[in-house]
Order: C-alpha cells, then structure tokens, then sequence
C-alpha cells in the first residue's frame, strides 16, 4: 500500500492544500506543521508556477507573491527536508509540468523521493500524456494522482484504471476558488471511479465550509480545500499558522461526520 493510500485508511480523509512561500518558507513550514497537528490527513505543497492555468485569483496571486520573495523548487526541496524531520503525514507536490521539466523531470522525482514526498500532481498534464511522467515516477515509487472532471466521461473509467495514490475528482468545470454550491453529480463520478479502481477518491476545487466538506466526504473517501486555506495564508501573512490550524480542525470535524 503506498504512503497516500494510508491516509484514507482512518476513516474520510481532509486534505489540505498550501502555496509554498506565501508570503515565506518559514511561515509555510508552520503552516504545515500547524495543519498536520490540527488533523489534515494529506497535505498538497503547491510549487508556484508564473501561469497557473488551473488555480483561481486567489491561489494565483498566491503564486505571484511565493515568486517574488525568492521561492524556488530548491528551496522548497529544502522545506520538505525540514519538515520530514517531524512531519509524517502523507505529502505530495502539486505544481505545473513546466516546473518538474526545468528542473528536470528525473532530477526533479529522484529528489522527491529521497526528501520523504510521496507523489504529485499535475493538473495541465492530460490522461492522455501521463506516459511522460508515469515511469519516472513508478521507478522513484512516487504516486501521480490523476485528476477526473465533470468532463471526463467516458475516460473516468480508463483515468480510474492506471490510476496511483489516489483520484481526484475535480468538483466543477473552471479553474479553483470558493463556490457557495457544487451542483455536479458527484455520485455518479465515484460510482463509476469505484467500479474500476479500489483506490480511494476524494473531491476538490470549491469546498469551503466544513458542510461541503461532510456533503463531499459522504460521496466520496474525503474532501480536498486548497483557496480558503490560501486565502486565510493571505489575509494573516506570517501569524497565519493559527488561523490555519483553527480552520483545518472544524474542516476535519465536517468530514468525520461523514464515515
């Protein structure tokens, strides 16, 4: 079983997603640290990127700012070392192919391997093209979890089948951000997820409030929250790691009413 599959393995699972270097790496390693403690079962450590085509103006400006202070993949390589020192739940990277290719593409999954991060997702990778990346990753024992959208259809079922870690299922058509409501047939999507795989699927883009989060989790095997928390990174800057733990707790309670 990999090290994401565990996650799961407790009951629904509350992911947490963070925008490394906004506004530092010392605040986003408390951050971190503040959300593993609070009760996030996985954590998504986004890598910024100068064209986020995926995030909304809240993970985007994020971006624009982690860039400005200096963040690199380096660097954030560095962070995770430091975390991994105490840090152990599951954590992948989430970022764009044009930061794992100028780094490196081996480079770049060797390193994630020997810092303790235990996979990655790449949104503007299609099902189509993972074969650029999937023997890499098969050979440095990373999962790439693939992403399913309301979209998806008829390739959900294949996406399903070679998938690794985890599925995520894209709750609404665009880019990410806070929705007051999530309309797509979510049941429908891990109906035909779970007829196809036996790895565990939770939902993402819109969730908000701890009610989503329980409403998505009782479909699925857990909910995903990547903007509020970027928000509350934003609105806090360096005394944010309290505002986050707070956050992360009620988040975590909504999705254990679901199991």
């Amino acid at each position: 079983m990999s090290n994401i599959a565990k996650a799961f393995q407790s009951g629904k699972a509350f992911i947490a997603f963070i925008t490394c270097g906004d506004p530092d790496l010392e605040t986003t390693a408390k951050a971190v640290r503040a959300m593993a403690e609070a009760g996030a079962d996985l954590i998504e450590l986004g890598i910024p990127f100068s064209d986020p085509t995926a995030e909304g103006p809240v993970i985007q400006a994020a971006n624009v700012r982690a860039l400005r202070a200096g963040t690199t993949t380096e660097k954030i390589f560095s962070l995770v070392r430091d975390l991994r020192r105490d840090v152990a739940v599951p954590m992948v990277f989430m970022t764009y192919a044009n930061v794992v290719y100028s780094y490196g593409a081996e480079a770049f999954l060797s390193t994630c391997a020997k810092i303790g991060i235990d996979g990655l997702i790449l949104p503007d990778i299609p099902y189509e093209e993972r074969a650029e990346f999937q023997p890499l990753c098969a050979r440095y024992d990373l999962d790439l979890v693939p992403l399913v959208a309301p979209t998806s259809a008829d390739r959900i079922a294949r996406i399903a089948r070679e998938a690794s870690g985890f599925v995520y299922i894209v709750s609404s058509l665009g880019v990410t951000g806070v929705r007051q409501s999530i309309t797509t047939d979510i049941g429908a999507m891990v109906h035909l997820i779970r007829e196809n795989t036996a790895l565990p699927c939770a939902v993402g883009f819109g969730i908000s409030t701890p009610e989503q989060a329980r409403d998505m989790a009782a479909l699925a095997d857990g909910a995903i929250v990547g903007s509020a928390i970027v928000k509350l990174m934003a609105e806090h800057g360096r005394e944010a790691a309290p505002y986050v733990a707070d956050y992360v707790r009620r988040m975590k309670d909504g999705v254990r009413q679901a199991d």
